[in-house]
């Protein structure tokens, strides 16, 4: 199965705590968009995400980051879905530096991994 990635900077909106800290369930979201474009190109129709089964939170999140987040698609059955999805931190902000200072991570930081299941419709499914 192909992977599907997006990758998107966390803006001073994400921000939902003390320190300029991104709130855990922005990964889900990216997660959520990770899915649908598998989901598309896996069946030609969005589908619905039923739950996750894991969620694990590894590294903290900040306003200015750039998160990578990847899903691929581990098992299909008949509606069903498993997917398995990574966020990484790929690119941080260095405000000890300057206001618009930033690095390229050499190794990204993994913030978040999760699994979860989907289900697109029989009657939906366009790609056989």
């Amino acid at each position: 199965m192909e992977n599907a990635m997006i990758r998107v900077r966390m803006s001073a909106g994400d921000a939902h705590y003390g320190g300029n800290l991104v709130d855990g369930a922005k990964m889900l979201q990216l997660f959520g968009d990770v899915a649908t474009e598998l989901l598309i190109r896996n069946d030609g129709d969005e589908g619905l995400f039923v739950g996750y089964d894991d969620v694990q939170f590894l590294a903290p999140v900040f306003a200015g980051d750039y998160i990578e987040a990847v899903g691929k698609i581990v098992k299909v059955g008949n509606s069903s879905r498993k997917m398995e999805f990574e966020a990484r931190k790929v690119i941080k902000p260095r405000p000890d530096l300057n206001d618009s200072a930033c690095d390229v991570l050499e190794e990204p930081v993994v913030v978040c991994r999760a699994s979860g299941t989907c289900v697109v419709p029989k009657d939906k499914q366009r790609n056989k």
